[in-house]
């Protein structure tokens, strides 16, 4: 009981962070144990990436995944469904870079050395990494709850990690 109690709580605060969201088809709402995080996708910088991940939300991929690297002052990192930093959900996307700069709360897509091999990682960078621009696909940017994604769990893995409890579209979510 306890639970969906505290459950219906956060929906309710969860609600009143995306009630705002300019447009709520292109608006994650990424539960943290701490509290909601409101993501403004930015369709216009990369489509393609914001399709999959809305994607992927709509799945419940990320649901219950782990921050696998988070280094403190830089970024954290998830999306992987192993935990290990290792692996993604099997489908890579050709890099759409942009002129969207790495400030604090951007989310940028996790690759490898090869510029087209996102999948479904990703990093939100806790500040300015302006070292990153141009080399990493922008889909997205914090717009409330950053101060829940500066408590996540530092390491690389963390000792304890933190997880996405869940990852909605705004859009999905009813109100």
């Amino acid at each position: 009981m306890f639970n969906r109690l505290l459950a219906a709580a956060a929906m309710a605060v969860c609600s009143s962070a995306y009630a705002a969201a300019a447009d709520p088809e292109n608006t994650l709402i990424l539960e943290l144990e701490d509290g909601p995080v409101v993501i403004e996708l930015l369709p216009d910088v990369a489509p393609n990436h914001v399709e999959r991940i809305k994607t992927l939300a709509r799945e419940g991929f990320y649901d219950g995944v782990v921050f696998h690297r988070v280094i403190p002052g830089f970024m954290a990192q998830t999306g992987d469904p192993t935990g290990t930093g290792t692996s993604g959900s099997g489908k890579k996307l050709r890099a759409e870079f942009s002129n969207v700069p790495f400030d604090r709360g951007v989310i940028g897509m996790a690759r490898t050395s090869d510029p087209n091999s996102a999948d479904s990682q990703f990093f939100i960078t806790f500040q300015r990494a302006y070292h990153l621009n141009g080399q990493y696909t922008v889909w997205g940017k914090v717009v409330d709850g950053m101060d829940y994604v500066d408590a996540i769990a530092p390491g690389e893995p963390p000792r304890y990690p933190d997880k996405m409890i869940s990852v909605k579209v705004a859009a999905d979510v009813d109100g």
